[in-house]
């Protein structure tokens, strides 16, 4: 007989707040691409822009949403 080591926990990978912060830190890095694309048309300044943004973001939000 062979045991069934999985377990059938049907939780969120993901709580609402740790969501919440990344997908508010993903529309940041977003906005700040595109913003910066716009501005320079160089798309390793606007992919630069973004990282910078996101991780901005992320620790923005993640300080004020509690």
């Amino acid at each position: 007989m062979t045991q069934n080591t999985q377990q059938n926990d049907s939780g969120p990978l993901l709580g609402l707040r740790s969501t919440l912060v990344l997908l508010l830190g993903v529309l940041t890095g977003i906005g700040a691409g595109v913003l910066t694309y716009l501005a320079q048309r160089s798309l390793p300044a606007a992919t630069l822009a973004a990282g910078a943004g996101f991780g901005a973001g992320v620790m923005f939000f993640h300080a004020i949403i509690g």
